[in-house]
């Protein structure tokens, strides 16, 4: 027995349990210290994991779309071509992209790293002819008409090319993203919030000596280190700290792992519950040598332990609330059975991506619009009843008929999408009740207060799949309401 002791390292047990904020207190004080801030990042779980790209983001209804997406939890990436005037706009606290939609090569991957959807809000600039003085102001809309120009890009440089090359940026990314797959983790782009909440877990905590560390590299997070055996030990981890609040996944089938190992068995936790030492729910995998494969993690799969005995009785997981994640290298398998694919000393699983699979497909590009994009030049169209949009579509460098081109370039991309036409956007304030309707044949009026609302509410919604409706407010004399779920796929 002694020969197989090793000195114990007492500070990095204290640091193991400060990370995971195991001593509240410690970390408390540590959080105080300048430039320690590790400790004080909280990941986010549910559908916040990931972030939305909102394009067009300090206009009318792209400002309302940012806030509302950020007063609900979500990781927000505003798509600016000016950032000081972002800032202005948006606030000092919200991520800005600069690029810009006309110039596809300011349109990179790196913006598009962990985005799980993408809200382009774009338009071309209107105003008033004679000035967009603040009585003037396009804002005014629905009080009362003023003769408009386009100033600045043209219509087919915004409406079309510029929407036709964020979609086909997006398509690249979403491309290695199916729609029935939620990104949990992103390792080949990982922010600084996701560096800092991974630490490692290793058998240091139970007296032995093993250590190990993720590190960042090659676009992927290695799990790598040196396992040892001594003092009882043998195992070696890496573990999110707890998520807040916790991931929802009740739609979906399991998780995939992308990674490379080096011919050992690993396993997987996952941890609904937030105390440090309790219940998990694993899973064991082997890897091929310095082979890249998806590991399947199926939920009905998992196997609930305490430290690595079975517990025959728990519950099935409860994927609704998923609370850390966890990987680890061990001597064990269950029940006191060796892992047969152990060896003691180094080695290195490099991850690519952690995601949820087999959950409904869900839009992963809204694209807002107009009514009236398909009107001029159709038959049987009475100008004089149509709103200024479409009488003076030619005036406005054709600004509907290049709409419905951007609209296309997005219908062939194959990416799940949502087109929402609204009719004539105003500053009326609050959410209306909305009335839907296909095939643009509709007028009317709707806030952008309303359309900032919608926008969110079809993130969440698989029946928004693949359709392109038009919405306006409802009125008295409406003769049907606002129900999604009727509304027919293109």
């Amino acid at each position: 027995m002694s020969e197989n002791r090793s000195q114990w390292d007492l500070g990095r047990f204290v640091q193991t349990l400060t990370f995971f904020e195991v001593i509240p207190f410690i970390g408390w004080l540590q959080r105080l210290i300048p430039g320690s801030q590790d400790s004080a990042i909280v990941p986010t779980g549910e559908k916040r994991v990931g972030v939305v790209l909102v394009a067009g983001a300090t206009g009318g209804v792209g400002r309302r779309v940012v806030k509302r997406l950020l007063d609900r939890g979500y990781k927000v990436r505003s798509l600016v071509r000016d950032a000081e005037k972002a800032k202005e706009i948006l606030g000092d606290n919200v991520e800005l992209y600069v690029g810009d939609i006309t110039k596809p090569e300011t349109l990179t991957l790196e913006m598009m790293a962990d985005v799980t959807a993408v809200i382009c809000c774009t338009a071309v600039r209107v105003q008033p002819m004679g000035g967009d003085t603040p009585d003037r102001a396009k804002y005014n809309q629905g009080v009362k008409f003023y003769q408009p120009e386009i100033v600045g890009d043209t219509p087919e440089s915004v409406e079309y090319i510029g929407v036709k090359n964020l979609v086909e940026v997006a398509a690249k990314h979403f491309a290695t993203v199916p729609a029935d797959e939620k990104l949990i983790f992103d390792f080949t782009h990982p922010s600084e919030e996701l560096k800092r909440i991974w630490g490692a877990v290793d058998d240091v905590v139970m007296g032995g000596v093993s250590q190990s560390e993720i590190r960042f590299v090659e676009n992927t997070a290695l799990f790598t280190g040196n396992v040892s055996t001594a003092n009882s030990g043998g195992f070696a981890s890496v573990r999110t700290k707890n998520l807040e609040p916790p991931l929802n996944l009740s739609g979906y089938q399991g998780i995939k792992l992308r990674v490379r190992g080096d011919g050992k068995r690993y396993k997987c936790f996952i941890r609904t519950d937030t105390k440090w030492d309790g219940t998990a729910y694993s899973y064991s995998f082997d890897t091929v040598n310095n082979t890249w494969m998806d590991v399947y993690i199926p939920f009905a799969d998992l196997t609930a332990v305490f430290r690595a005995k079975t517990l025959k009785d728990a519950p099935a997981i409860d994927a609704s609330r998923i609370a850390s994640l966890q990987l680890m290298l061990s001597k064990f398998e269950y029940d006191s059975q060796l892992n047969p694919r152990f060896t003691p000393g180094g080695f290195a699983l490099q991850v690519e991506s952690i995601k949820a699979y087999g959950g409904a497909k869900l839009p992963q590009f809204i694209l807002v619009s107009s009514a009236g994009v398909t009107r001029p030049g159709r038959p049987g169209i009475n100008l004089e009843e149509e709103p200024p949009a479409v009488r003076l579509n030619d005036q406005l460098g054709g600004i509907l008929t290049w709409k419905w081109r951007g609209e296309e370039s997005l219908r062939h991309s194959g990416i799940p999408y949502t087109i929402i036409r609204p009719c004539a956007l105003t500053e009326e304030s609050g959410i209306q009740p909305l009335v839907f309707a296909q095939g643009d044949n509709i007028k009317g009026k709707v806030s952008r207060d309303s359309i900032a609302e919608l926008c969110l509410q079809v993130l969440e919604q698989p029946h928004a799949c693949n359709v392109t409706f038009e919405v306006t407010a409802k009125t008295i004399t409406s003769s049907s309401g606002g129900d999604l779920s009727q509304l027919q796929p293109d």
